[in-house]
């Protein structure tokens, strides 16, 4: 899976008000209940999953980068949320810098290889210092969207 097969223009926070990494766990989840992507009823449950990931290691993966994740069989198929944030947020990253832009995904439980696999696409996409610079200028969601499509899509410039 892919990282623009998996957001919408919708999934999209351009400025995250989050202060710290748990605080953005909450948000990204609320955007998704927001958005019709998990019901209210299910938000607690998720936020729980993705935050007892959390704590057993930050994915706070350098670059500026978090990936926050879980397995859950609340949800039918994977799901994700992209949030922004200029000024940074501390997610004890493995690099120590703050963290400006956070991925957050949902696999259904049990699907360990689609699992790896969206996480290792995301985190190769966003180690990529021209997507986040571009990225870091995109002044809409749906602006943040074509260039995720973008750079996700392969293409000479990203072969």
């Amino acid at each position: 899976m892919t990282l623009a097969s998996i957001l919408s223009v919708d999934q999209i926070i351009t400025q995250m008000d989050s202060k710290n990494r748990w605080e953005v766990i909450d948000e990204l989840i609320q955007k998704l209940v927001d958005c019709g992507k998990i019901t209210a009823e299910k938000a607690p449950q998720i936020v729980e999953a993705v935050k007892k990931r959390e704590s057993s290691m930050s994915t706070g993966v350098g670059f500026g980068v978090g990936l926050p994740h879980a397995s859950t069989q609340l949800i039918d198929d994977v799901i994700g949320v992209f949030g922004r944030s200029s000024d940074g947020v501390n997610f004890d990253a493995l690099d120590n810098q703050p963290v400006k832009f956070v991925v957050l995904f949902l696999v259904p439980q049990g699907q360990f290889q689609k699992h790896l696999q969206t996480l290792g696409n995301i985190a190769r996409l966003l180690h990529r210092k021209d997507m986040r610079q571009a990225i870091e200028e995109a002044k809409t969601a749906e602006e943040i969207f074509n260039v995720i499509k973008e750079f996700s899509e392969p293409s000479p410039r990203n072969a």
